[in-house]
């Protein structure tokens, strides 16, 4: 039997002026996220906690030195047969340094808040963004995906039906 690899990672959204640093997955081979717009962030390495990943994957994407963060919520990731992540995601809103032009993963861009749901997302990472625009105490999302297909969703250790979620 097949059991997908795990791993710890880290997802951050830096804010500033209402809007999002996003970056659109173009430029990594063989990328589960290709052409999918995300945070910054990575996997932990060798003796990393989250806050150390969370810092390093940030400066390494963006040039960014991160201040001020919260820890917002745990999501676990599911892609069957594949990968299962558990992914520490964060917001920031204070950082030194200047961003970078060039990211070897992808293309940075500030996006509009209200404009986030317009781009090409995985349909969980919907859910986290309206449970972050909420204000959401911390939060513990499983996302379980067959391929591009959101198959399941709980919050907080109870089912969700995110079609639902997404319209309220």
């Amino acid at each position: 039997m097949h059991k997908p690899k795990q791993s710890l990672t880290t997802l951050c959204y830096l804010e500033q002026d209402g809007c999002y640093l996003m970056m659109h997955r173009i430029k990594k081979k063989n990328d589960v996220n290709h052409d999918k717009w995300i945070g910054v962030g990575g996997h932990a390495e060798d003796q990393e906690s989250p806050e150390d990943c969370l810092l390093r994957e940030v400066f390494e994407e963006t040039g960014l030195k991160l201040t001020r963060y919260r820890f917002r919520g745990i999501v676990t990731f599911s892609l069957k047969d594949v990968e299962i992540q558990y992914m520490c995601l964060y917001t920031a809103d204070e950082w030194q340094g200047t961003l970078t032009k060039q990211c070897k993963e992808g293309d940075l861009e500030w996006v509009k808040k209200e404009q986030i749901g317009r781009l090409p997302l995985w349909v969980g990472d919907k859910v986290f963004f309206k449970l972050l625009w909420e204000e959401s105490p911390f939060f513990s999302l499983k996302l379980s995906y067959e391929g591009d297909v959101l198959t399941e969703c709980v919050l907080d250790g109870r089912p969700l039906d995110w079609r639902t979620y997404l319209e309220g």
